[in-house]
């Protein structure tokens, strides 16, 4: 009993400690990578990320292109999972820094260009790819005047093509500038959760930690004609003049064959007021970001206004027709059950077993999966625990908390067996149903678009060996997780339903317009709750842009399952109300089909907002992903409709007593 009790102590003291650490410190940050500092002179490497393009949506590495390459060769960085599946290819390169060191540097000069090198370059051109560095964590931004305002962007073009001319120009030459703060080391203490773990940093590490420290990294692209004869007798590394970018076609390097292309650079450290745990908000300071804030906070004030006056209405007409019920005597509810029409006739067909029962309590499963891990990354999120600076940290989350959120799954899935069945025989069935069906899906359709990415040699394809290691994962993890909550529902009690049901089904009455119409108007309402925040999220995906703003994201997230849960309550209602007993389902759609709504959008995201994306094989990537998004959003949102609609239904006859 004492070693626990220790443990514990040590526990409390150790949180106590932090907090008092960053009571008294003057900055505290938590999320992203771990400071670092660098003394004058330090060497300093940029990165090199894959080549983007908002108009083909295909990745390709870097080195695909003829670039200069560093002198030991080229190294792939440590990357995780999020990473890889983002089609992230993290390389080094041969631009060298000198911390606080001004310097402009020769890089190297390619072999005269081949065709199909010139093909590469000029298609890589004219689809818009752009190149993409980093530097201690920090992509390089870019700022350009069009049409009189100041717009940034992440990354420089491959090259040009000026207008009224069939040439194509490369940038070769590149002008940094770094913005440094210098750090002394005093009166700041920071806890990281980088790579090198969870550090504090004190008055007695002043020493260690004083330098400068990187909060920006911008860049100027230009296009340079060099003489090969002058700069092929230079090394790399050796120092030139510095330039000015030239506004002269004649003076820039175009793209043609046996062209000899020289890459230079030159580098501008500059101090800042920026401190470090500010510095990503250069990135996250977009356009158009006071209509983000004014359009979701409408959004928000009108959707509670209408989910109220639903949810309003709904709670007094049903608590009406429980009173009036509960005041009549017994002779009164007799003659009342048979003269009224309306739920009270459907008691003993209510709780009648579903047609597909078993895929209903799948889906049922897989939808609470999926909802756990929205929830968990979105609140994590809001709190800075996945900051932009964590690249691929969002997607590795999501999968790893998909991954042990199987025993969720499998628990909800076999419980809703054993209600709907009595019995807990078949259960093995419904937790590997449940632990194969979602990822199935997903798998089937990521093949397919892997196929696509592979003939097209792109780096956004998953190697064989992310396969195997995806596939390792979910057989080691998530099935026996969903096996295990599998036994566990199998070990809890049943929900027991109220009445009894009939052994002969109450016949449904026709009706003016079928149910699936009602169905599927009902997701009109949680896709008010979304369509907003999904413009952005589609934006961020497909534009490049950062999002950042988790904290509405959460308050989006909470507000859509309110609404799904009073839609699909009403619909549950309503259809039992006309003697439609067949609930099951139609509480499920009612509030899934927000997921068709969402599918139409991105479609319409693709036609009207997207349109630079070049070429089939671009929009059937969008489209399948677009496809495993409405999947994801169909049975979470669907689940969280039928669990209140099965628990309302359960309440309201067990608050009547009909014989």
């Amino acid at each position: 009993m004492a070693s626990p009790l220790i443990s514990t102590r040590r526990y409390w003291a150790f949180f106590i400690y932090v907090v008092l650490v960053s009571h008294v410190s003057n900055g505290f940050y938590l999320p992203g990578s771990y400071m670092h500092t660098y003394s004058t002179g330090e060497e300093i490497f940029v990165k090199v990320n894959s080549l983007t393009s908002i108009e083909t949506e295909l990745p390709f590495s870097y080195y695909s292109l003829p670039y200069c390459k560093p002198p030991g060769g080229v190294k792939n960085s440590a990357e995780n999972l999020g990473e890889l599946l983002m089609g992230d290819q993290i390389d080094n390169s041969p631009y060298r820094f000198k911390m606080n060191v001004n310097e402009s540097i020769y890089l190297c000069t390619t072999p005269p260009l081949n065709e199909h090198e010139v093909k590469l370059l000029k298609q890589r051109t004219r689809d818009l790819y752009q190149v993409n560095m980093i530097l201690d964590n920090l992509p390089a931004l870019r700022y350009a005047n069009q049409n009189g305002l100041k717009i940034q962007w992440t990354g420089f073009p491959v090259g040009y093509s000026p207008q009224n001319s069939n040439d194509d120009y490369i940038i070769n030459h590149l002008k940094f500038r770094v913005l440094i703060h210098e750090y002394e080391g005093a009166g700041v203490q920071i806890i990281g959760t980088g790579e090198e773990g969870m550090g504090v940093i004190t008055e007695t590490d002043k020493s260690k930690t004083s330098g400068f420290e990187i909060v920006g990294f911008e860049v100027v692209p230009c296009s340079v004609k060099y003489e090969p004869e002058k700069m092929t007798k230079l090394h790399m590394y050796d120092n030139t003049s510095s330039i000015n970018c030239p506004l002269d076609l004649e003076k820039s390097q175009i793209i043609r064959e046996q062209e000899r292309v020289s890459f230079t650079y030159e580098v501008e450290f500059v101090k800042s007021d920026i401190r470090w745990p500010s510095r990503w908000d250069a990135y996250l300071k977009m356009d158009g970001a006071r209509v983000h804030w004014f359009s979701i906070l409408n959004s928000l004030m009108v959707i509670f206004f209408l989910a109220g006056i639903v949810f309003v209405i709904f709670l007094r007409t049903v608590r009406r027709d429980l009173t009036k019920y509960e005041e009549l005597d017994k002779e009164a509810q007799a003659q009342m059950n048979e003269e009224l029409s309306g739920w009270k006739l459907v008691v003993g067909d209510v709780f009648r077993e579903p047609n597909h029962s078993k895929l209903l309590c799948v889906m049922i499963g897989d939808g609470v999966q999926i909802t756990g891990m929205a929830v968990v990354t979105i609140v994590f999120a809001a709190f800075g625990f996945m900051s932009p600076a964590s690249r691929g940290m969002l997607l590795t989350g999501m999968i790893l908390l998909y991954l042990f959120l199987g025993i969720a799954a499998g628990y909800v899935s076999v419980r809703a067996w054993r209600t709907i069945k009595g019995t807990s025989e078949g259960w093995r069935s419904v937790s590997w149903s449940t632990a194969c069906f979602f990822p199935g899906i997903v798998f089937v359709i990521l093949t397919l678009l892997n196929f696509i990415l592979w003939e097209s040699n792109s780096t956004g394809a998953l190697p064989i060996s992310l396969y195997f290691i995806l596939i390792l994962l979910w057989f080691c993890i998530s099935v026996p997780l969903t096996l295990m909550g599998g036994y566990l529902g199998t070990r809890a009690e049943p929900i027991q339903y109220p009445v009894r049901t009939n052994q002969i089904p109450r016949e449904i009455p026709a009706r003016k317009y079928p149910s699936w119409l009602l169905v599927l108007g009902a997701g009109t309402l949680p896709f008010g709750t979304l369509f907003i925040e999904l413009f952005f999220i589609l934006s961020s995906i497909w534009l490049g842009r950062f999002y950042y703003v988790f904290g509405f994201l959460l308050i989006v997230l909470l507000l859509l399952v309110t609404v799904c849960a009073e839609v699909s309550v009403v619909l549950t209602y309503m259809h039992l109300c006309v003697e439609d007993w067949m609930w099951w389902w139609k509480s499920f759609y009612a509030s899934g089909s927000v997921a068709v709504y969402v599918f139409l959008y991105s479609i319409n995201y693709l036609i009207f907002d997207l349109q630079s994306l070049s070429g089939p094989v671009s929009a059937v990537l969008y489209l399948g992903y677009s496809l495993i998004m409405a999947i994801a959003i169909m049975l979470s949102t669907g689940t969280i409709g039928f669990i209140t609609s099965f628990y309302f239904v359960h309440y309201l006859f067990a608050s009547v007593k009909i014989d």
